[in-house]
């Protein structure tokens, strides 16, 4: 603790590390005089066991025991408190401190816990414990609010111990009784071999940073390079066009227009995929400070209970080829107008073939360029008509023929069988759904007051796809739309929010991709995907791996 500093005179009747008024002031052998709180912080920070007056630097040893000087106590009691503003009392239980298990009129902060009392103390009693020989054995150790997680809950003593056998943390009357004949070592000794497992770990994390640090800046400067070649394309398109405005002046805009469009879909992708890869690497810093804080902690219990959460982190993603997503389709266009210079009289239909290259299917071809926009979804408890069964953690709904006793919620589906995820989606996403039973809609739809008057499909403000064993059809705005493809046990669904691109996919157990229905269109809010799910019927948000 260093002591506080001011270019005034000091005020005989305060601390000089405070600043404030004495509190239970103490004074030491050396004449100089402190509250009896600050100066055991101070004391408490010393490791060498040699204690020091903070002013003149006299040390003493053993650690002096305080007594309250009861003349300075009355000196400062009879201070006028209009002279000073009450000062802010450290020791005052503020939102997220340990409380006192002694105090009882107004409870203080704990400044220490006992591992031996397995309670926690304020500084004031926190005295007996340096004060008296029968404490001199005690543990004490950094405040914890979660000291009774270390105390065992069948025979409400310490844990010390750690039983490999059985992968837990125990005490010495374990050993002797449930946990006998085991592989049993001290929490010490086995946490000494768990830490030497963190050298992997956090090379794991590192190389795992590194990798979405170099994938972040190829992404980056693959969109420099989109950028810079859409600017190319289109003064090229300006020039070609300004030379043969006569005869073709109602096509300049068009294909400067598909041209735009193609750039806006490659750059919607790459921010999603700027914004995963920036979440991918904080969530790997998070977990490498996590395990560098375990590493520095004296608490083998704690350390014990809480390494195993450190060994189930997931591994980092494999890097991904970006060039197959962010290719830049622009180039055709320089040479494709170059030739109308030459070949005027098929100008007509070379800026048709233009026209018709730029309006290339821009999505994700295969499975793995699909995952890349993989997002999580989870479903709405409130939005659950009162027969569908939520489980797995709201990642699975389920027709059941017991209605369940959902509270009330103006967003919960009364009329139809339909639940929507807790999401609105307005970016680049992917997610897969796996059907069965009888049938089962996917659909995305706007919230609003329309879906509790009609289902899925029925008004221009969703999209839908249903499912079943007889085939599948796509419904919107009340028109339906037959899809002769046969769609397997799993959906997947791409979402291009800005560029007004959705489709449904049937996804094989190889992880071929067959379009079943493209939706081309403007969307004006965010979509929650939701689902139907008929009697005997249910869906599965499959998780993103």
């Amino acid at each position: 603790m260093k002591m506080a500093a001011s270019c005034k005179d000091p005020d005989p009747l305060s601390c000089s590390i405070c600043l404030d008024i004495l509190k239970s002031p103490v004074t030491l052998h050396c004449g100089h005089s402190y509250c009896m709180d600050c100066v055991n912080d101070y004391w408490d920070q010393e490791r060498r066991g040699v204690y020091s007056c903070p002013q003149c630097r006299h040390t003493f040893s053993p650690r002096p025991v305080l007594k309250k000087n009861t003349v300075l106590a009355d000196l400062t009691g009879k201070k006028s408190v209009a002279e000073q503003p009450t000062p802010f009392v450290k020791d005052e239980v503020n939102q997220g401190d340990v409380e006192c298990d002694f105090c009882t009129v107004r409870k203080l902060k704990a400044v220490k816990s006992c591992l031996v009392c397995l309670a926690s103390y304020c500084a004031t009693h926190l005295q007996p414990h340096y004060e008296s020989a029968a404490f001199k054995r005690h543990k004490l150790v950094e405040v914890s609010a979660s000291i009774q997680e270390k105390i065992c809950s069948k025979h409400d003593k310490l844990l010390e111990v750690y039983c490999r056998s059985d992968g837990q943390c125990i005490c010495l009357l374990c050993v002797m009784d449930e946990h006998k004949g085991h592989d049993t070592v001290s929490a010490a000794a086995e946490r000494k071999v768990k830490q030497k497992q963190f050298g992997k770990t956090k090379q794991r994390y590192q190389q795992g940073i590194q990798e979405k640090e170099k994938q972040l800046r190829q992404l980056r400067q693959k969109m420099k390079s989109l950028q810079c070649s859409r600017d190319a394309a289109v003064e090229q398109n300006e020039k070609a066009y300004d030379e043969i405005i006569l005869m073709a002046g109602k096509r300049r805009c068009a294909v400067e227009e598909l041209i735009r469009v193609q750039e806006k879909a490659a750059m919607s992708r790459a921010e999603a995929l700027v914004d995963r890869l920036e979440k991918e690497i904080s969530e790997l810093r998070k977990y490498e400070d996590e395990l560098k804080q375990l590493s520095l902690t004296e608490d083998h219990i704690h350390f014990l209970q809480s390494c195993q959460s450190i060994f189930d982190c997931p591994e980092p993603d494999a890097s991904s080829d970006f060039s197959i997503l962010l290719h830049t389709p622009f180039d055709f266009v320089t040479k494709a107008i170059s030739n109308l210079r030459d070949t005027m009289e098929n100008m007509a239909k070379t800026i048709a073939e233009i026209s018709e290259t730029i309006q290339a299917d821009p999505d994700p071809k295969t499975r793995q360029e699909f995952s890349l926009y993989s997002c999580h979804l989870s479903l709405d408890p409130n939005t659950a008509f009162i027969n569908l069964l939520l489980s797995e953690g709201n990642s699975k709904v389920t027709w059941i023929k017991k209605a369940q006793r959902y509270p009330n919620h103006p967003e919960r589906f009364t009329k139809y069988d339909q639940v929507l995820c807790t999401e609105g989606l307005s970016g680049v996403c992917y997610w897969e759904v796996e059907w069965r039973g009888p049938r089962v809609e996917v659909a995305l739809c706007y919230k609003g007051p329309e879906l509790e008057e009609s289902g899925f499909g029925y008004t221009d403000q969703s999209w839908c796809i249903s499912l079943s064993n007889f085939g599948c059809t796509f419904w919107h705005g009340g028109i339906k739309t037959k899809i002769s493809i046969t769609c397997s046990s799993t959906v997947g669904v791409y979402l291009n929010h800005k560029a007004g691109s959705l489709s449904f996919y049937s996804v094989s157990d190889s992880g071929e991709m067959m379009l079943l229905h493209r939706v081309q269109t403007t969307f004006s809010q965010p979509l929650y995907p939701g689902f139907m799910v008929s009697r005997g019927a249910s869906v599965t948000i499959i998780s993103e791996k």
